[in-house]
C-alpha cells in the first residue's frame, strides 16, 4: 500500500529487520548476496531522501501560500517593500534623466515664461469659491475710549459646515376658472415642474443627495434610511432602492451618448471586479458575477462606464467594445483576446499587475533578518521601479517627446529586466510565487512593452483601477445587490459619478484634494 498527498507518492520503507540478515547467519551468506542487500538499502535510502526533499519543497510552497493568504486578509495593502533602496541603484539612470531635464530647461527658455505657481501653505486649506462669513470681534466703548483710530485685522480662519436639514416642499397650484357664454366653466392650472420620476415623494435634490451618499460616499441604503429618519423623513430602504432602479431609465439617453463618445476615441482602459447578486437567473447567490469598467475618451473629456454582467466570458467585451478601433489596455486576462482579434484592436498590458505579482511573492517570503540577502522578487521589483521613475520624470513632456525619451531611457531598462527574468526563471522553485511572477511577465512581455510606441499611452492600467476602486470600497459596505436590475442601476449611477469625478479633476479650479 502507498499513500498519495497532493500528487506526492509516499511508499512505506522496508525496515532493516526485513532486509538485513541475522548476524548469526551473515557469515554463511555469500559476498554477492551481502552486496545486493547493501545496494537495496542504499537505493531505499536515496528514495526516502528524495521523497523528503519533495515534501520539504511542497511544505515551503504551502507555507508561502498561507503567508500570502494571511497578508491579504490581515496585512497592509501598500506595495512598498523593504530593501528597495538597496536595489534601486539610480546612478546610471540619473545621468540619463539629467540629460532629459537639460533638454527640457533649454526648451523652456525658448518658450514664453510661465507664471510661477502659488506655493501652497498650511493656511491654504480652503477652496477659494467657498462662501465666507465675517465675524467681527469688537472692543466695547470703554475699551476703545481715547483711541486715535480703530481697525480690524484677520486673525484666523475656520472651516464651518451647515448640517443637513430636512424640509417638506409644498406645491400649491394656481387654477383659474373661465366661464363660457354657454354657461359652462373651464379650469386652467399653472404648469407643474417636471420631475425625473413623476409622482415621487423625493425632490430632485434629495434624489441627488442619495445618489452621492450611496455611490460616491459608499453609504448603504439602510444607513441612509436611518439618517433620513433622524431628520424626520420616514422612507424605507425598499423605497430608496426602487428610486435608484427607476432612475436608470431616466439616465439611459445620457448613458448612450457617453458610450458613443467613449467608443469614438482611440485609447481605452478596461478592468473588471466581482459583485454578488442574489437573484441572478440560473446562478446561485454565492457565485461570482462581474462589474466591468471601461475608461477612456479624449484626454480632456474622459468617460468612465460601468457595466454589470453575470459572467466574465469573452462575449461581454465583444458587446461593450463593439465599434471600437484603437488601443485597449488591460491586465493579462484572456477574455479580451477575441475582441482584440476580431475588431483589430491593439492590446497593451499593465505593469502594475506584473509588479504586484512580485510584491506578493516578496510579501509571502519568510521574514528576512537584518543583513540577509534580498530575494529575487525584491530584485525584480527594484528593476521595475526604474520604469516608473522614468515615467514620473517625463510625465509633463508632450506625447512625441515622451515617446522618444521612452525609447532612449526605458528600452535599456526593459532589455536588462527581460534578460534577468530569463536567466532566473530556472533558478527558483517551480510553482512558487516568484516563478509564477516571472512566467507571467515573460508571457505578457509583448503587451507590457506596448506602451513604448506612443507617448499618450500609460505604463499601467491605473486609471481604470482607480475608477473601479470606489465600487470595491462601497461593496464592503453594502455587500451585495439583490437583483440584476439593481446591479445594472448601480452600474449606471457609478458611471455618472466616476465620469463627473474624472472631469472635475481636469478642471483648472480642481484642488489637490480632488485629484
Amino acid at each position: 500500500m502507498h499513500q498519495v498527498i497532493d500528487n506526492v507518492i509516499i511508499r512505506p520503507m522496508k525496515t532493516v529487520l526485513n532486509t538485513s540478515p541475522n548476524p548469526a547467519d551473515s557469515a554463511s551468506l555469500p559476498p554477492a548476496v551481502l552486496q545486493q542487500i547493501l545496494e537495496e538499502k542504499d537505493k531505499l535510502l536515496a528514495q526516502q531522501q528524495a521523497l523528503n526533499a519533495e515534501l520539504r519543497k511542497h511544505i515551503q510552497l504551502l507555507e508561502e501560500q498561507l503567508r500570502l493568504a494571511q497578508l491579504r486578509k490581515f496585512g497592509a495593502r501598500s506595495e512598498k517593500r523593504p530593501f528597495q533602496g538597496e536595489l534601486f541603484d539610480e546612478a546610471e539612470l540619473e545621468i540619463s534623466l539629467e540629460e532629459v531635464e537639460k533638454e527640457l530647461a533649454e526648451a523652456e527658455t525658448e518658450a514664453e515664461p510661465k507664471k510661477p505657481r502659488k506655493r501652497r501653505t498650511k493656511a491654504d486649506g480652503f477652496d477659494e469659491n467657498l462662501p465666507r462669513i465675517q465675524v467681527r470681534l469688537t472692543l466695547d466703548e470703554e475699551e476703545k475710549a481715547g483711541a486715535s483710530k480703530t481697525f480690524f485685522s484677520k486673525v484666523k480662519e475656520e472651516l464651518d459646515i451647515v448640517p443637513a436639514q430636512a424640509r417638506v416642499i409644498e406645491y400649491w397650484q394656481e387654477k383659474a376658472v373661465f366661464d363660457t357664454p354657454e354657461g359652462e366653466s373651464t379650469v386652467k392650472a399653472a404648469a407643474r415642474p417636471v420631475h425625473p420620476l413623476g409622482k415621487c415623494l423625493a425632490s430632485p435634490r434629495l434624489l441627488a443627495w442619495i445618489l452621492v451618499a450611496k455611490y460616491a460616499d459608499a453609504l448603504p441604503l439602510y444607513r441612509l434610511e436611518g439618517i433620513l429618519k433622524r431628520h424626520g423623513g420616514r422612507i424605507s430602504r425598499t423605497t430608496l432602492a426602487n428610486w435608484m432602479i427607476r432612475l436608470e431609465d431616466v439616465f439611459k439617453p445620457l448613458m448612450n451618448l457617453l458610450r458613443e463618445h467613449q467608443l469614438g476615441s482611440d485609447y481605452l482602459q478596461a478592468d473588471e471586479t466581482r459583485i454578488q447578486v442574489l437573484k441572478e437567473t440560473g446562478k446561485s447567490a454565492q457565485s461570482d458575477k462581474w462589474m466591468w469598467v471601461i475608461r477612456g475618451g479624449p484626454p480632456d473629456r474622459p468617460v468612465v462606464l460601468f457595466e454589470y454582467a453575470p459572467s466574465r466570458s469573452e462575449e461581454v467585451p465583444l458587446r461593450l467594445l463593439d465599434g471600437f478601433h484603437g488601443v485597449l489596455q488591460t491586465d493579462g486576462y484572456a477574455g479580451y483576446n477575441r475582441v482584440c482579434r476580431e475588431n483589430a484592436i491593439t492590446r497593451i498590458g499593465c505593469w502594475d499587475h506584473a509588479r504586484r505579482k512580485f510584491v506578493e511573492a516578496s510579501q509571502a517570503a519568510p521574514t528576512k533578518k537584518k543583513g540577509a540577502k534580498v530575494s529575487k522578487a525584491d530584485v525584480a521589483i527594484g528593476k521595475i521601479r526604474k520604469l516608473y521613475a522614468i515615467e514620473k520624470r517625463i510625465e509633463t513632456l508632450p506625447p512625441e517627446e515622451k515617446t522618444r525619451q521612452r525609447q532612449q531611457l526605458a528600452q535599456p531598462v526593459l532589455d536588462d529586466l527581460k534578460a534577468w527574468l530569463m536567466k532566473n526563471s530556472t533558478r527558483v522553485p517551480k510553482d512558487s510565487l516568484t516563478y509564477k511572477a516571472i512566467q507571467y511577465t515573460l508571457n505578457q512581455w509583448e503587451l507590457l512593452t506596448g506602451y513604448l510606441a506612443d507617448g499618450r499611452l500609460k505604463i499601467s492600467n491605473v486609471l481604470a483601477e482607480n475608477a473601479i476602486r470606489p465600487f470595491a470600497v462601497g461593496r464592503k459596505n453594502w455587500l451585495f445587490a439583490d437583483t440584476p436590475r439593481g446591479a445594472k442601476a448601480s452600474a449606471t449611477i457609478y458611471s455618472l459619478i466616476e465620469t463627473a469625478k474624472a472631469n472635475l479633476c481636469l478642471h483648472p479650479s480642481c484642488t489637490a484634494a480632488h485629484r
